[in-house]
């Protein structure tokens, strides 16, 4: 899906897809109660005809793009994600029946992929605090438009890897979440993996069993999981210190009462693991944070 695509599609589609239904509307408009922000009176009008919005109490507007890029606050690459993960039911009708679409040529080729042992890695681990947590990482190495590149990678449930170093921040693959499974009746959602990492340091202090996992790896990823998560009896929710982490922390919420915001631990930092650089580890706020 391009960009051209996804302005196609009803924006009616994508406001139900995050949770938004209209207060009122006719063949013409929809109003909605501003998407973005709370308010008692709907100043969020959407053109139907043109498929263009205006919100009336910050005086922006624009398409279907504009939209999530503020809703979601990431790149129109991530947002391009998330729209092809909803299985909007106008796009699929846009399709060719029995035309075989194939991936794009790769533009990377992986050549190793080991334990994490380079300096320049474990350095940047240790400068985030993570460094004895490399059971969940590999030290990977690829080639792209003719240059050797390594990083850290972190794998998604579709064999893609999450790539960070002290210099990028990249996907190689599809995107996707990652869930690791430890048969628990408690879920941890996490928004990057660093955060993930950062908690596995910290738990042994919580006195507990291990949960089940689940990262994001985006926060544009939010509405694949939305539906999937409802089995567990606790959701705790660790995501950033900002509107789309709010955002997100309402949608799920909202359709799952059992679900907690744990972002107090961290409240004055923007994410689980900044809070890790920025604090003592051992200090009373960590100590005594309770799960419940």
């Amino acid at each position: 899906m391009n960009c051209n695509q996804f302005n196609t599609i009803p924006l009616e589609e994508v406001l139900l897809a995050i949770g938004h239904l209209p207060t009122k509307q006719n063949e013409k408009e929809a109003w909605y109660l501003n998407p973005f922000g709370t308010e008692n009176h709907a100043s969020f009008k959407l053109n139907k005809r043109l498929n263009i919005w205006y919100l009336f109490s910050e005086g922006i507007g624009g398409n279907n793009t504009n939209f999530m890029q503020k809703f979601l606050n990431t790149s129109i690459s991530e947002i391009l994600i998330w729209a092809e993960n909803q299985n909007f039911s106008s796009f699929q009708n846009q399709k060719t029946p029995n035309r075989k679409f194939e991936n794009p040529l790769k533009t990377y080729e992986i050549t190793e992929v080991k334990e994490i042992g380079h300096h320049a890695l474990l350095e940047y681990l240790n400068s985030r605090k993570v460094e004895n947590q490399t059971e969940y990482i590999k030290e990977i190495h690829f080639q792209m438009n003719g240059k050797n590149y390594f990083g850290i990678g972190f794998k998604n449930d579709s064999d893609g890897y999450e790539i960070r170093n002290a210099y990028s921040k990249i996907c190689l693959g599809k995107k996707d979440i990652t869930t690791i499974k430890n048969n628990s009746k408690s879920l941890l959602v996490f928004e990057g993996f660093f955060d993930f990492l950062t908690f596995k340091n910290i738990e042994k202090s919580l006195e507990n069993e291990p949960s089940d996992y689940m990262i994001l790896n985006s926060v544009s990823m939010i509405g694949k999981i939305k539906n999937t998560i409802n089995n567990y009896e606790n959701i705790e929710l660790y995501f950033d210190n900002d509107e789309a982490g709010n955002r997100a922390v309402e949608m799920i919420k909202s359709e799952n009462e059992n679900a907690e915001d744990c972002r107090i631990l961290y409240s004055d930092f923007k994410d689980l693991n900044d809070w890790l650089i920025h604090e003592n580890p051992s200090n009373e706020r960590q100590l005594n944070y309770k799960r419940r």
